[in-house]
């Protein structure tokens, strides 16, 4: 019996310990991860998770144009196979694009050949809409164990995670105000933001944009792509 519980013990530290790692936004077992930038420029990047959509798609590239930014959009493959011409949209708008699966899975316990499935045929959807840049990669719910990071690694991409992710606190969440809030007094130089603004059901998201651009705009940050931070970080 003693053998069964000191079994039972070890059982639930190993699923602990294998947890927090899956969900680590810093720390990986293969290769490299980046979920802020350490500098102290005050340079900030804008990313967004999903799609693209009709209509969300058009209605952010507005906002960006209005304030003069450019953002990162993580786009999953399936999405942009059936709205092309959305994704083509991002890329002419001039923003950096980067992969978010192809159908949005959780990637902890996937083969080797279906993270290479998953990654690869997004990769090709990415090419093929006349994307030239790096394309980096940001695990869907931000988790990741062994195949992804290892075939990531072999691959040469980085994955890309956030420091600043308003919408994982309900109470924050609720409003457009306290979102920008949230962001505004999480910010720091080198910062990575995460929001989903795709979807019907990100309204607050949406709607909480500018006014984080501009709350950010007035501490002294300036925006830039995931992949400036990464030239930066590649520099230091």
């Amino acid at each position: 019996m003693r053998y069964v519980a000191i079994g039972f013990v070890t059982l639930v530290l190993l699923m602990a310990v294998v947890f927090n790692i899956s969900k680590c936004r810093d720390f990986q077992l293969f290769g490299k991860i980046v979920n802020r930038v350490d500098t102290d420029e005050k340079i900030i990047a804008l990313t967004f998770d999903d799609g693209p959509l009709p209509g969300a798609t058009e209605k952010i590239i507005n906002i960006l144009a209005q304030e003069q930014i450019t953002a990162t959009f993580f786009l999953t493959g399936r999405e942009m196979e059936q709205y092309p011409e959305e994704a083509k949209k991002l890329i002419a708008a001039g923003h950096q694009i980067g992969n978010h699966s192809y159908s949005h899975p959780r990637m902890v316990f996937m083969s080797y050949q279906a993270v290479a499935n998953e990654v690869a045929n997004t990769n090709e959807l990415i090419r093929n809409l006349g994307y030239k840049n790096e394309i980096v990669f940001r695990p869907p719910y931000g988790k990741k164990l062994l195949m992804l990071p290892l075939y990531l690694q072999r691959n040469n991409m980085a994955t890309v995670t956030w420091d600043i992710e308003p919408e994982s606190f309900s109470e924050v969440s609720i409003s457009s105000e306290k979102i920008t809030q949230h962001v505004a007094a999480e910010a720091k130089s080198g910062s990575i933001i995460l929001l989903h603004i795709m979807y019907p059901s990100r309204k607050v998201s949406m709607d909480a944009v500018p006014s984080i651009i501009r709350e950010l705009k007035a501490q002294g940050y300036r925006f830039v792509t995931v992949n400036d931070l990464l030239v930066l970080a590649v520099r230091k």
